[in-house]
């Protein structure tokens, strides 16, 4: 099932689908919205993927993590959220996702999530 911001994800066909290499992509100025306090979540996205037929076109990745700027979702939530967005677009053969939070606090943290197509 797609989710609200899902479509905003935009693909090119991947030249080398056949070799397995890895893309890196640093998101540095995620934002959020606490859903408990109603103040602003500051993070930084870490993609790590072996795309497979496709890659994700970068604009629109910035464009999709933007939609999140108003919306109040857990640090947890909202990093298995892109997961799940990403793979169902990009269906890459893995992808490790990793988001870096801002201290609150005191306390800062990082939630990994990560996939690996089928065998």
């Amino acid at each position: 099932m797609a989710t609200p911001f899902q479509d905003q994800l935009e693909v090119f066909e991947n030249s080398f689908p056949d070799r397995h290499y890895r893309i890196e992509i640093t998101c540095p100025e995620f934002t959020s919205i606490c859903p408990k306090t109603g103040q602003p979540d500051f993070g930084k996205m870490v993609f790590n993927y072996v795309p497979k037929q496709f890659c994700v076109e970068l604009k629109s990745l910035k464009l999709y993590l933007q939609k999140f700027r108003n919306e109040g979702i857990f640090y947890e939530n909202v990093t298995n959220r892109i997961l799940d967005d990403f793979v169902a677009v990009c269906k890459p053969r893995e992808l490790t996702l990793e988001s870096h939070w801002g201290a609150r606090g005191g306390i800062t943290s990082v939630i990994t999530v990560e996939y690996s197509e089928p065998n």
